[in-house]
């Protein structure tokens, strides 16, 4: 594996005019690793991916990709990295074939994929004929993954890669990444779609208004947070008190009821609440989406990666 990160951001701050779009954020991707970038929307992902990738000039800071200044050394920059906007835009004059054949040039490497991929991806001859124009959003969303995958670039670059794609689309290119992932290839990986991250992800960066929140392992993640405790109750009484249990705000769903719990307080809730006689109990780890927004719940430290 190469020494040199793949991504290596340091102080990144980028205001526009009034407004700061990302602040002070710093943070390191390792070679050959897939990297989940979560954040709701506004956090300052996309403004993050736009400086990593050369289309914004950051107002403070240091950014270096695959050891190189996306700004100063684009055109050096550009043939290895693969990069797909959350908001794909394309011209809709232009058949399938000739936006791959445009983006391709303007990349200036080599498409060694592009066949293999638009097999997979079910885009045929007939249908790379056609103006972009007449694209389903699944089908314009299908090319963006075959321009930012053909040149078999060292980083790839995903902001919301999912948006439009059916399940069956979906597993194929789940089966992209891993591909990618053990051909030694480095993937950054935006998306609000937290099982998503959670399936594919084995590091993830959580953002907050334009700052880092935390930098940890999915499984860390997971552990470290709350624990999902499910009870259910058999008398058809429905919602009942919980006594000293109410703290978690439970989730009730007739004679079930979800608490999230803190790990080093489950034993101690635990023997409360059988107390309560209840018919059935399963304790769970909490799934990425619960660490996450128990995250945003309870504001968490902002760390550096």
């Amino acid at each position: 594996m190469d020494d040199v990160p793949a991504i290596e951001v340091t102080g990144l701050t980028k205001r526009y005019e009034d407004v700061t779009g990302v602040d002070g954020l710093s943070l390191t991707v390792r070679t050959g690793e897939v990297f989940g970038f979560l954040g709701p929307n506004g956090a300052g992902k996309t403004t993050t991916l736009r400086c990593l990738t050369g289309l914004l000039r950051p107002t403070e800071g240091r950014v270096r990709v695959l050891g190189l200044d996306p700004l100063g050394e684009h055109l050096r920059l550009a043939p290895r990295i693969g990069y797909l906007p959350g908001e794909l835009r394309l011209y809709p004059e232009l058949s399938g074939a000739e936006t791959l054949d445009l983006l391709a040039a303007l990349q200036g490497a080599p498409v060694p994929r592009r066949a293999e991929l638009c097999d997979r991806l079910g885009l045929t001859a007939p249908i790379l004929a056609r103006p972009v124009s007449g694209y389903s959003r699944g089908m314009k969303q299908k090319l963006g993954l075959v321009q930012a995958l053909q040149h078999d670039p060292r980083l790839v670059v995903l902001d919301e890669p999912t948006e439009g794609l059916d399940p069956l689309v979906q597993e194929t290119f789940f089966a992209l990444l891993g591909e990618a992932a053990a051909g030694g290839r480095t993937v950054l990986l935006s998306s609000h779609i937290l099982p998503e991250v959670q399936r594919t992800c084995g590091r993830v960066a959580i953002v907050r208004d334009g700052r880092l929140v935390t930098v940890e392992s999915v499984a860390g993640l997971r552990e470290a947070r709350a624990r999902r405790i499910r009870l259910t109750f058999d008398d058809g009484q429905g919602r009942r008190p919980l006594g000293a249990a109410e703290r978690w705000a439970p989730q009730w769903q007739d004679d079930r009821v979800d608490l999230l719990v803190p790990p080093s307080e489950v034993v101690g809730a635990l023997r409360g609440l059988l107390a309560l006689r209840v018919a059935d109990v399963t304790v769970e780890e909490a799934g990425l989406d619960e660490a996450f927004l128990d995250l945003y719940r309870d504001g968490g430290p902002e760390e550096e990666a």
